[in-house]
């Protein structure tokens, strides 16, 4: 992160970004975009902020340092995708159709195990990296409306 001075519009040489399948309903986006991004700050701390506070002096969680852009695309966007994103070595983290029919993280890292890479039916995936290799990796997908 680039900071020029106090006032600058401030620029990030990273971006984290969430690819969501277009034929999901609006709570799935809702609950797959949680999911995805819930992972990022244990894999990469640098993109959580300070703690915030109100005038009262009430303490507030960390957020992300910076937006979390949110793209959508059809199911051959989202697979060329997936498959850029590893052969670049990004931290990326996926959501199958399978995890809507579980209901815990054990059921979840299992569906997961149970199918090959080249195989998962991903609905949704979130991406973080320098901004040039995430740009390359979402091309295709269109911002989410």
């Amino acid at each position: 992160m680039r900071i020029e001075n106090d006032d600058a519009p401030v620029r990030f040489d990273t971006k984290i970004a969430v690819l969501l399948r277009d034929d999901l309903e609006s709570w799935q986006r809702l609950n797959v975009t949680a999911f995805l991004v819930s992972g990022l700050g244990t894999a990469a701390p640098e993109v959580i902020g300070e703690p915030y506070a109100d005038a009262d002096d009430t303490a507030y969680l960390p957020m992300f340092r910076q937006p979390v852009l949110v793209f959508e695309g059809g199911k051959e966007t989202l697979t060329a995708a997936h498959g850029r994103a590893l052969s670049r070595s990004l931290l990326t983290a996926v959501f199958t159709s399978d995890l809507f029919g579980t209901g815990n993280d054990r059921d979840n890292r299992a569906a997961v195990r149970a199918v090959g890479g080249d195989q998962l039916d991903l609905v949704g995936m979130a991406v973080y990296g320098p901004r040039n290799a995430v740009d390359k990796v979402l091309k295709g997908a269109r911002m989410h409306p």
